[in-house]
């Protein structure tokens, strides 16, 4: 009897209650780490805000819709292009006549918008239009006109579900330090010290800005502007020149001496075009002749260096009371690091596929008085699917980009090289609307942000806890098997 006393005592030992009391703490405790855990690392559903800037250039209107992280980046937000829409028509300058057409004319792009931004954000999303070269010239021109054609549009954008916020025209400086913003921005080149020149070009003006050492603005302020950006501090030199897009000075060319047979057209284009339109515009309105008849024949002899030479008298170099100008008497530091040169710079110079900077300029050049001497039968059949008023502009429009770098902005050989013809950067378009868009997120308050659900010190301290706690469980689950000091039996 003693003997089976004796197992007794030390028979199944992890079967008392304390063990499992043990058992149960931590199969709970284990489940608790795991759930913790779990919740704790889950990943967070980002959210994301939305804006929409309309761009309503001089030949058209596009629009851009524009995405950000709603709990922002450095209290900027990355701000990515997510979609665009080109609106059909000529520029919203064009409806002077027809105000409610213009309009009319953003409601296809407007619905799309509806559809790429998520319906829930549809109230908060701000929508913007900024008009440039050609709604600055129709206010120049009949101010009561360019009131009409904003009161129109502004009417068909406040039926859109979006928070609209107004339509304006931006000035020239506006528009060249914007677009100098955005491609500096996508560039990633506004942390470093070292940035990127913007050279836009429109249909009615044309834009320079860029960073230069020798330029502090006391030479010329009003063409300075200060961005603190990053921790960064920029002077930016930018110049509007308006009635120098590609389009106006087409009709600059035109209305000067010699303008009927014209170098910059190919040999054996001919057409008959009206007097009234070409001067219709304050551009060229002063040098429309006494007498002159209701039509012309605009007959080309495709010619590079003739067309060069026409181009160039639309420029003035006589004047310039600076210590340095490009034309027209306007102050111009020297040119400094790479530039990105976009919009009609783009799209003309890809067209003639002399996009490729690398290339000598001389060889550019001669590429390009090539394409001018081709006859125009020959190039309407090599270029079948594009509209002939658009095709028969290429050998000027290129033309005009080569002096309007080189001759008046003063590009060489060697820095010429280092302009970069861009259509988009990193998907998003190049131009003024994305710096335009960052320049307003800075006034839209950051959302508060989906949270773990833990602070970082609590889930540190409650995984901490709850390990200390198996630890614990584990030392006492191995007291069977602690040493025990104990008498040994005595046999009676």
């Amino acid at each position: 009897n003693d003997q089976t006393g004796l197992y007794s005592v030390f028979r199944n030992p992890w079967h008392t209650p304390l063990t499992i009391f043990i058992a149960v703490v931590g199969v709970i405790a284990i489940v608790a780490l795991v759930t913790v855990a779990v919740l704790q690392n889950k990943p967070l559903i980002p959210k994301y805000k939305y804006g929409i800037v309309l761009d309503a250039g001089s030949s058209h209107t596009a629009m851009y819709i524009y995405e950000w992280p709603a709990e922002k980046d450095n209290n900027t937000g990355r701000v990515e292009q997510t979609h665009s829409c080109k609106v059909k028509g000529p520029g919203i300058s064009s409806y002077a006549s027809d105000p409610k057409k213009a309009g009319q004319s953003l409601q296809v792009c407007m619905k799309e918008a509806e559809r790429f931004v998520p319906s829930e954000r549809h109230e908060e999303t701000p929508l913007y239009l900024g008009a440039t070269a050609g709604m600055r010239l129709l206010n120049i021109e009949n101010s009561t006109a360019s009131d009409q054609v904003f009161q129109a549009v502004s009417e068909s954008l406040q039926k859109s579900p979006f928070s609209f916020q107004g339509a304006r025209i931006l000035s020239g400086q506006e528009e060249g330090a914007f677009g100098w913003v955005t491609v500096n921005y996508l560039d990633d080149r506004l942390k470093q010290v070292c940035t990127t020149g913007a050279l836009d070009l429109g249909g009615a003006s044309t834009q320079i800005s860029f960073v230069s050492d020798a330029f502090d603005g006391s030479e010329s302020p009003n063409n300075s502007v200060n961005f603190r950006l990053y921790g960064n501090d920029y002077n930016l030199y930018t110049h509007s020149f308006l009635c120098y897009g590609k389009d106006q000075v087409l009709r600059m060319a035109l209305s000067g001496p010699g303008s009927i047979s014209d170098p910059c057209f190919h040999n054996g284009y001919s057409e008959s075009k009206n007097y009234m339109t070409l001067y219709n515009s304050p551009c060229v309105s002063k040098r429309k002749p006494v007498s002159s008849p209701a039509d012309f024949t605009h007959v080309g002899k495709g010619n590079f260096y003739q067309c060069q030479e026409l181009v160039k008298s639309v420029f003035d170099f006589t004047q310039c009371k600076y210590t340095q100008c490009s034309f027209n008497g306007v102050y111009q530091p020297t040119l400094q690091g790479p530039f990105g040169a976009f919009s009609a710079y783009y799209f003309v110079m890809n067209f003639l596929n002399l996009t490729d900077t690398s290339v000598p300029l001389q060889s550019v050049k001669e590429a390009l008085a090539r394409y001018c001497s081709t006859p125009w039968e020959t190039i309407k059949k090599q270029h079948p699917g594009i509209k002939l008023k658009y095709l028969a502009e290429y050998c000027f429009s290129g033309t005009y980009i080569l002096t309007l770098l080189t001759e008046g902005y003063n590009f060489t050989s060697e820095t010429f090289s280092k302009i970069r013809f861009i259509k988009q950067i990193k998907g998003s378009d190049a131009g003024w609307t994305l710096g335009y868009m960052l320049n307003l997120t800075n006034m839209i308050p950051a959302e508060a942000p989906d949270t773990p659900l833990l602070p970082h010190a609590g889930y540190v301290s409650v995984i901490t806890v709850i390990a200390l706690v198996l630890f614990l469980l584990f030392v006492l689950s191995l007291r069977p098997l602690w040493p025990r000091c104990s008498q040994k039996p005595q046999i009676v």
